[in-house]
């Protein structure tokens, strides 16, 4: 691989992250109003990220990308009095967004930028992310390589790129010169990878030795931290190991059901298993929370105990399985037409090569399998939620049919289905991811003092999640006819106000640029000339 070298025995499943090329860099920006001297958001419905209900009319006074103001101004049903208003100056930017709600910035804690594989360019990438609100992610991995992602980090902040707030997240040897292969060698890296700007590290395992002396040295230094729990060595590494040693959160569920294991010690895999077979991978994956202590069962609440004690971070990344439940729901959702890329479709469609395209032959069994799967995650991720434990929000977008932006409305709807109230969803997507990456001092709600990233749309997010996907839900209009309402309408990121519409309609450019240099019109499904 181009300037990686990665120690531990499942190199080949790391290559879809660390990918042999990078892709083609995001340009300046050309799009966006502000930051202004003063921005004034009159009249807005306010879901300020904490868990409070939604309160209006509000009106909230940005000064740069700073918020100075909330200020309730009326009630509902009633008309404004302009003398309890913030008075706006001659200059200042005023937006009247009555009826609007406004919420903060969306954060994706698992936001693979693409690779060359997907043939994805950032510009895409990034605006998919915008246009429904997302201002932050954490990029685990950091598979353009570290610079390219530190690179785009840094036009991020000066806002020189349009691109949410990117913290960069390598893998453990990212850019080592030889294997790791104890502690000393994995303090050395960890204080490498420091120097060279990385924000944190993502784990997929290695030998114990050298993932708790990884893990303690990378929290000595203030640095956070990500593991996918791989089955090359989870059995002798598993989610308690790692929140012990001081991870800080998990991404996916690999490892919590091994965790919970009290009549075996591995999982039970098939005999002729092999983990380069990725429809055995996910195939067996299927069956393993089975194979975990029942819910609220001793074992299963003394392990939930331990990772609450620990102020453990589950990322549960629900929606990017979700095609193993429902293969033709992932696969014809509606948004793939216009806005997923040629190269992109191709990546998905069934490969023993692509990561996450392991549809040799998934059957009805399977999606069964994987729907109990999913009623086992779902009640440890909704109680851990219950018992005071943080959850956030992950799209992983880029792999099995999930689209970046579009992947993470359907992240929150599946925390819907977990049983989460929607202003619980909504901390999770904000608050929570921003006290995770440590950053909530400036990130994650809509208060006094932090920076002003918002999410902006017409419909009430609340009682309807599918009004923030860039598609808007389906409603019928006075004249029997059908009609898409919602959709993002402006995201604010560090106070420079974005068409979310305009965003997505740069997408469908750039898809059917693509499609035409290819002469490729339709997305075609595996197997069928139609």
């Amino acid at each position: 691989m181009k300037n990686h070298l990665i120690p531990t025995l499942f190199v080949l499943f790391l290559i879809p992250f660390l990918s042999l090329g990078q892709v083609m860099p995001s340009p300046d920006r050309a799009e966006g109003e502000g930051p202004y001297d003063k921005l004034i958001i009159r009249g807005v419905t306010l879901v300020d990220g904490t868990g409070a209900p939604p309160i209006g009319p509000v009106d909230i006074v940005v000064e740069k990308n700073i918020i100075k103001e909330v200020r309730v101004v009326g009630y509902p049903g009633l008309d404004i009095k302009e003398e309890r208003r913030p008075v706006a100056g001659p200059n200042d930017k005023v937006m009247d967004l009555e009826g609007h709600y406004l919420l903060p910035g969306f954060i994706d804690m698992h936001g693979h930028i693409g690779g060359a594989g997907q043939g994805t360019p950032a510009e895409y990438v990034f605006k998919l992310w915008m246009a429904h609100g997302i201002t932050t992610i954490r990029e685990p991995a950091a598979g353009n390589g570290l610079d390219w992602v530190l690179e785009h980090k840094e036009k991020s902040l000066k806002n020189t790129i349009t691109a949410p707030r990117i913290f960069a997240y390598t893998v453990l040897g990212q850019n080592a010169d030889k294997p790791i292969t104890n502690a000393e060698e994995a303090k050395a890296w960890v204080n490498q990878n420091k120097e060279r700007g990385a924000d944190g590290i993502k784990f997929f395992g290695a030998k114990p030795e050298v993932m708790q002396a990884a893990l303690e040295e990378n929290k000595r230094l203030g640095l956070r931290s990500a593991m996918h729990h791989a089955q090359m060595d989870v059995a002798r590494w598993n989610v308690l190991h790692s929140a012990r040693a001081g991870l800080t959160s998990m991404e996916h569920w690999y490892g919590l059901p091994e965790a919970l294991f009290e009549d075996r010690t591995i999982q039970d895999y098939r005999l002729d298993y092999n983990y380069q077979n990725e429809q055995h991978r996910f195939g067996e994956a299927g069956k393993l929370w089975k194979q975990a202590a029942p819910p609220y069962s001793d074992h299963w609440n003394k392990v939930m105990q331990e990772l609450l004690d620990l102020d453990f971070t589950l990322d549960p990344t629900f929606n990017i399985y979700e095609a193993n439940r429902d293969l033709m729901r992932a696969r014809t959702a509606e948004w793939h037409d216009e806005y997923t890329l040629p190269s992109l479709w191709r990546f998905y469609k069934p490969s023993r090569e692509s990561h996450g395209s392991y549809w040799f032959d998934w059957t009805t069994d399977d999606e069964i399998q994987w729907k109990e799967n999913y009623r086992l995650w779902m009640t440890f991720v909704n109680e851990y939620k219950n018992r005071g434990g943080r959850v956030t929000t992950g799209s992983d977008s880029g792999f099995i049919y999930q689209l970046y932006g579009f992947a993470y409305i359907r992240e929150l709807e599946l925390f819907r289905e977990a049983g989460f109230h929607p202003l619980e969803i909504f901390r999770s997507a904000t608050l929570w991811g921003a006290e995770a990456l440590g950053v909530d001092k400036e990130l994650g709600s809509v208060e006094v003092g932090k920076i002003a990233d918002f999410v902006i749309l017409e419909e009430n997010p609340l009682q309807n999640f599918k009004v923030l996907y860039g598609t808007g839900a389906i409603r019928i209009g006075d004249d029997n006819e059908p009609y898409r309402a919602g959709g993002v309408k402006y995201t604010v990121k560090d106070g420079i106000v974005y068409d979310a519409k305009q965003m997505l309609e740069d997408v469908r450019t750039i898809v059917n640029q693509h499609k035409a240099r290819e002469e490729s019109r339709k997305n075609k499904q595996p197997g069928l000339d139609w």
